[in-house]
């Protein structure tokens, strides 16, 4: 693969039909493993990040370092794809999970000298780094799985991820059970780093594409190299290309919420042990909600385009619910008026609402990123053009991000900032509905040759036709 080190250096490999879903080269163990190396570098980052502030009791620092991270990451979430396809999996992997390391380590520092530069500086590497990061798992979750079950692929992915999430969560709530601090202790952010290395050490076990048979003996994909001049011109024809010019609302909505919830629910209204256990739940619900709207949108209806439908409405319905609880829980305070800390073991049934509240927030938010997975998935079965969508997605999602966190940072009213966050969610869903109305086919079995022997599958979506209006 030119000068990346992943690829075969023989022939493309052999189609032959296999029927073990435990194979090193499986579609489900490759799944499996960059799921965890998503629970060990970005699960344990978004522990981090849904305590609040980084962990500190000023936001300031977080939301200048988050600032610095998604203005990267929205570039290199861009670019991402084209590393991705040029450089393989390992190699863009792993450099990417090295970043993760790098910024958990500057808020040890920030811990004991209150410097936020080294936090900023980390978090624009990040930035380049987690664009690598998840163009790389982007291209595996949707492009190794098989055809009909991606949405499957996704949940088992997103449950496995998240689960980083829950342990992240119970480091810090653990650690700082006994502690009244504001901030959170050392040994918090060590063991957020050591979890990152490790994922950064597991990102080297995961096949490239080309090595990677599914269960119908068909490969992921024949493409074996591309070259820097034609990721720059495919990349540039996505800001032109109509499917993703209806995802792009999506992409900005499904980040930008994170601010509001992570500082202005969670840091805002709970002690510090009280928010380590709520990312325990938080991170908790995205399993739950992972699973079932893949339940739904793999076997809910034998047609594929209704699948998609039913998933929108029912994330839109939950969105709306959730949202306006969300609503009517902020009319209580403001930047102006705080609202007491409130415990899991001495608030009481203060308490409980609240909770409950930010475990919808949770849910909803793995079911309406499981389900935009679902649609960019459903446009084409290849990861070379796939890296490239979810690039896309990751970018524009980044700049989003990237936002609200000055939003926070400038003191945006919270009100404002929820309201924009359910407006953003809501525009999406129509889009969504026309994409899946134009751009998503039913599944096509696979054709066989005179020897039958399973041919590789085509694209669901005629990829030659990208670039047409609608």
């Amino acid at each position: 693969m030119g000068s990346g080190g992943d690829q075969e250096s023989g022939g493309v490999a052999t189609t032959t039909t296999t029927k073990s879903k435990l194979r090193y080269n499986s579609p489900l163990v490759q799944v499996v493993l960059i799921g965890l190396v998503c629970f060990c570098c970005p699960g344990m980052f978004n522990a981090l990040s849904g305590m609040g502030a980084g962990g500190q009791v000023d936001p300031t620092a977080a939301n200048n370092a988050n600032t610095a991270l998604y203005t990267t990451f929205a570039v290199f979430g861009v670019l991402g794809g084209g590393f991705y396809n040029i450089l393989g999996p390992r190699l863009t992997l792993a450099a990417g999970c090295s970043t993760y390391v790098l910024y958990a380590g500057s808020f040890l520092y920030y811990n004991h000298h209150q410097h936020q530069a080294f936090a900023i500086v980390a978090g624009a590497i990040l930035g380049i780094g987690a664009g690598f990061l998840w163009a790389g798992q982007g291209a595996i979750m949707t492009s190794y799985p098989p055809p009909n079950r991606k949405g499957t692929y996704i949940a088992l992915f997103w449950s496995i991820f998240n689960t980083g999430g829950v342990i992240g969560g119970l480091i810090p709530f653990a650690l700082n059970y006994h502690r009244e601090a504001p901030s959170v202790n050392d040994a918090t952010y060590i063991g957020f780093m050591i979890f990152m290395s490790a994922g950064t050490i597991l990102s080297l076990a995961i096949l490239p594409p080309s090595r990677v048979i599914r269960e119908d003996g068909s490969q992921c994909t024949k493409i074996k190299y591309s070259k820097p001049s034609t990721e720059a011109i495919e990349i540039l024809k996505l800001f032109g290309n109509w499917k993703m010019l209806l995802i792009a609302p999506a992409a900005w909505a499904s980040n930008f919420f994170y601010t509001y919830q992570f500082n202005n629910v969670n840091a805002a209204k709970f002690n510090v042990r009280t928010r380590g256990l709520n990312n325990v739940f938080y991170w908790g619900a995205q399993m739950v909600g992972a699973f079932a709207i893949g339940q739904v949108l793999d076997f809910s209806c034998k047609s594929r385009r209704n699948r998609g439908f039913l998933g929108i409405a029912i994330v839109g319905v939950m969105g709306t619910a959730i949202w306006g609880g969300g609503l009517a829980d902020q009319l209580g305070y403001s930047f102006d008026k705080m609202p007491a800390k409130l415990d899991f073991k001495e608030s009481g049934g203060k308490f409980a609402g609240p909770f409950v509240l930010y475990f919808g927030y949770g849910l909803l938010d793995a079911v309406f990123q499981s389900l935009v997975y679902w649609v960019i998935g459903a446009l084409a079965d290849d990861s070379e053009v796939l890296s490239r969508y979810v690039g896309f997605y990751k970018g524009i999602q980044s700049a989003g991000a990237a936002v609200a966190w000055q939003l926070d940072t400038k003191k945006v009213p919270m009100l404002t900032q929820l309201i924009v966050s359910w407006v953003l969610t809501t525009i999406s869903y129509p889009l969504l509905i026309v994409l899946v109305a134009l751009a998503v086919t039913d599944e096509v079995k696979p054709e066989e040759d005179k020897n039958g022997e399973a041919l590789d599958r085509k694209s669901y979506a005629d990829e030659s036709d990208n670039n047409k209006p609608i």
